[in-house]
């Protein structure tokens, strides 16, 4: 490994650790909903290590609490998750072009709405994929690890005590938001917009599942703010 891959991955894991703390607490909460359905603590740490996302594992949790078949799930499961092929799309745009094939692949198993913030927002023209292992370090055993220990804390709390752990989760949202709307007005702009149309969306097409809200959403206000405010290669400029 080359010093400049030691280092990506040492910032990586230094910017990750908070995330994988999070995930650890949040996972709490998906313990609870997996115990519910019936799995063991070693199936869901299974489960959260192979699907690192909220929406998508509660909603394959839902299912499987219903005795779907498997291919229900996988449909269920592509849906809720649908939005990471979107970040993926962005996040690949940041490598550079002879980055290899097997290197997007691993960093796109576990593109995370947190690991994508704080991927996207790093300096520089390009984005080292060790950068994304290293935050991958703590999020993986994180999230894994805070489910397995929901199931087994069903035991010992009750779910309302353990549900209560997830207002961490919003705390790491923040985290990732704020200091780059700070920076740039238009990102600001374009988060407090997001926050009224999701609001909105919730309110007047409750039909519309939440994975395809922020899908539509995505799509428009990036969209527009692409158009009205795009920003220039150094190269062009």
């Amino acid at each position: 490994m080359t010093s400049e891959n030691r280092q990506a991955l040492m910032e990586g894991f230094r910017d990750g650790t908070p995330i994988g703390l999070g995930y650890f607490v949040v996972g709490f909460s998906l313990g609870i909903v997996a115990k519910a359905v019936g799995l063991s603590p070693l199936q869901g740490f299974i489960l959260s290590l192979l699907n690192n996302a909220s929406a998508g594992e509660y909603a394959a949790f839902m299912v499987i609490g219903s005795d779907a078949p498997y291919l229900e799930i996988a449909m269920m499961t592509f849906v809720a998750n649908a939005r990471y092929v979107l970040m993926s799309t962005v996040l690949s745009q940041k490598f550079s072009p002879d980055t290899p094939f097997y290197h997007r692949i691993f960093v796109g198993f576990d593109v995370t709405d947190e690991i994508f913030g704080i991927a996207i927002a790093r300096s520089g023209r390009w984005l080292n994929p060790f950068y994304n292992y290293g935050a991958m370090l703590t999020a993986l055993p994180g999230w894994s690890l805070g489910t397995a220990c929901g199931i087994i804390a069903w035991y010992f709390f009750s779910p309302a005590v353990v549900s209560a752990l997830s207002v961490a989760l919003y705390g790491m949202f923040l985290a990732v938001i704020i200091p780059p709307a700070r920076k740039e007005k238009i990102i600001g702009g374009a988060v407090a917009i997001s926050f009224l149309l999701s609001f909105l969306a919730e309110k007047f097409f409750p039909d519309i599942s939440a994975g395809n809200r922020t899908i539509i959403l995505t799509i428009l206000i990036a969209g527009a703010a692409a158009i009205l405010f795009p920003v220039h290669d150094e190269e062009n400029k």
